[in-house]
């Protein structure tokens, strides 16, 4: 027997990695000009080390659940937390750009793994009783992150140097590395099923084909066409890889997950809010300060109101799910979501705060809600033998729709230009752009009405 381990303290173990993750993608904005500066190159060229970075997170996850079963989870989970910390390590002593670059994509492996398989110990610790109030502590970084990383990283900057905010995650790998040895059981599966290497290549193609493609569209300098083509190759290699799973005995991505009801709804319907989710933090302060003329300071001011209400909602979360249950919760909290959108839509120079502030707090409330909502729901449904296998397929959804996200936003600012026949910066292209992030968040609603109403009731404790 093994020793018998608070799932509580699993997840907060799990939500320490999943933080130090989401604080690196964040911090780093905000020293792009000194790290340009100290490696001789040109802010735009460092995106490159922030795409390396995305891309190996889209690469590795598809190998996550298999190697968690190959090598145990502790083997994997400490393994990533090990990588992750020295690959931050060398990012902060990098003398010159390439140096940073191959770190950069070292990070990446290690994220890749990290983040999955600990959502994976999580899943297999976590009685589904108690598998709302785990997916809680593990959602809080995502909202956290977002708020201390520019704020840190433009600390570190200032006060001491852009090497900082790579150091900083030296303390807290070594101190989870640590806590993974003492916490976590190496249970590895009785047959451990051979590597599937045609999917992985396949899966890892697409998500990478996807990510990069998104990337490439999310930015004014990309190539729109080799953008879609690359989207439209993630298109055919995920059919490929959804094929190749069908008449393979040990498929590395399976797909069986999807016949469930609440699975499927959070991979389709979840995605497509979760893109217009995430596109609104790109379109916001690009709108206060190109359209509005807004300092720079003023617009990051009211995005944290938007962070804000991230935090504000979190406590009420699981009551709110316990009372009224997945369906409806998803139902109304994606209809605020896209009134909200549609309300950026209306904005102008002269929208007394009274009226932005309020919104963009509602509109924080409603992506904490969504994101807890859909994390849970999730699982709740999946048998234990399935996890390792819907874990992998709803990582990959998740990545790939965040990556999707900026991606979007700059796709409906373009298209809102050339649609009314202005400047990609004029205040119509901005109501065009939210307008059509509205719509995203329509199409998931539609989804989640599909819902049965005791959808995740083992989970919520709801009763309909």
């Amino acid at each position: 027997m093994g020793k018998a381990v608070s799932p509580t303290l699993i997840a907060l173990l799990v939500a320490g990695a999943y933080f130090m993750e989401m604080l690196d993608g964040t911090i780093i904005t905000t020293a792009i000009p000194s790290m340009a500066h100290s490696f001789g190159v040109h802010p735009v060229d460092l995106n490159l080390g922030i795409t390396a970075y995305m891309i190996m997170l889209a690469a590795g996850i598809p190998l996550s659940g298999w190697a968690a079963e190959r090598f145990g989870p502790r083997t994997i989970f400490g393994g990533a937390i090990l990588v992750f910390t020295a690959a931050s390590v060398l990012c902060g002593i990098a003398t010159g750009f390439w140096g940073f670059f191959a770190a950069r994509i070292l990070q990446g492996v290690g994220g890749a793994m990290m983040v999955p398989v600990g959502r994976l110990m999580v899943l297999r610790t976590t009685p589904k009783a108690e598998l709302m109030r785990a997916t809680a502590f593990i959602t809080w970084p995502a909202l956290v992150a977002p708020i201390l990383g520019p704020l840190v990283g433009g600390l570190f900057t200032t006060y001491a140097s852009w090497r900082w905010i790579f150091f900083i995650n030296l303390p807290i790998g070594l101190i989870g590395l640590v806590l993974t040895l003492v916490l976590v059981e190496n249970v590895r599966a009785d047959k451990p099923r051979r590597l599937d290497w045609v999917g992985f290549l396949l899966s890892g193609s697409a998500a990478v084909a996807f990510v990069y493609g998104a990337s490439l569209l999310g930015t004014s300098t990309g190539t729109v066409s080799l953008g879609l083509a690359l989207l439209a190759g993630g298109l055919i290699g995920g059919w490929a890889t959804y094929r190749h799973a069908r008449h393979h005995a040990y498929p590395l991505v399976a797909f069986s997950a999807l016949r469930i009801r609440s699975f499927a709804t959070t991979v389709w319907g979840g995605s497509a809010a979760r893109i217009a989710i995430n596109a609104a933090p790109f379109l916001l302060p690009l709108m206060f300060q190109l359209g509005f003329h807004r300092s720079p300071v003023t617009a990051g001011a009211m995005l944290l109101v938007l962070f804000a209400g991230n935090l504000a909602i979190k406590p009420a979360t699981s009551p709110i799910m316990r009372r009224f249950g997945f369906r409806t919760v998803l139902i109304v909290n994606g209809t605020l979501q896209a009134a909200t959108l549609l309300g950026f839509a209306l904005f102008s120079a002269t929208t007394p705060l009274w009226l932005e502030l309020p919104l963009l707090l509602i509109s924080g409330m409603t992506r904490s809600t969504h994101f807890t909502a859909v994390n849970t729901l999730a699982f709740a449904d999946v048998p234990r033998e399935g996890m390792t296998s819907a874990n992998t397929l709803f990582n990959l959804a998740q990545q790939v729709s965040v990556g999707l996200g900026v991606a979007a936003g700059a796709i409906l600012l373009r298209l809102g230009a050339h649609v009314l026949g202005t400047g990609s910066v004029s205040v119509p292209a901005f109501r065009f752009a939210f307008a059509g992030a509205a719509l995203l968040c329509v199409l998931g609603v539609l989804d989640f009405i599909r819902l049965p109403r005791d959808a995740g009731s083992g989970v919520s404790g709801h009763r309909a």
